[in-house]
């Protein structure tokens, strides 16, 4: 349902970002946010759900030196999965820091991340 929503420009489409010489197709932006939001969702999930498969082999073994190893493994598991989680979030803020006063790499940067040409951050070029 979130991924139906987006604008997708036509493939024939070709954009650039602000003043640079990058020019891709209009459906790219739209193909790396969905990897993006993939890795998002997916990678914290599955980190989280080994980590109970493994602990739950340790408390059903049984044993103690087992157990603690389940709950050290689950934890280090949780925490990769916060980390994996808020990159993104980590990534746009150093671009935006970084970026200063220069829009035109923000804008670009969200194109990417947002997945849409329909917000101006990306702009069409004539090709001839």
């Amino acid at each position: 349902m979130f991924l139906a929503a987006k604008v997708v420009a036509s493939s024939e489409d070709i954009y650039t970002c602000g003043s640079s010489n990058f020019q891709f197709a209009g459906n790219f932006p739209y193909i790396v946010s969905t990897i993006i939001l993939i890795i998002k969702i997916a990678v914290p999930i599955l980190l989280i759900i080994f980590g109970m498969l493994d602990l739950g082999k340790a408390v059903v073994a049984s044993k103690e030196d087992e157990i603690k190893k389940g709950q050290q493994l689950f934890i280090k598991r949780a925490i990769s999965a916060v980390i994996v989680f808020f990159v993104i979030q980590v990534v746009q803020i150093l671009v935006r820091f970084l970026a200063g006063n220069e829009p035109s790499i923000v804008q670009c940067f969200n194109c990417f991340v947002n997945g849409t040409v329909a917000d101006n951050s990306c702009v069409a070029v004539d090709v001839e």
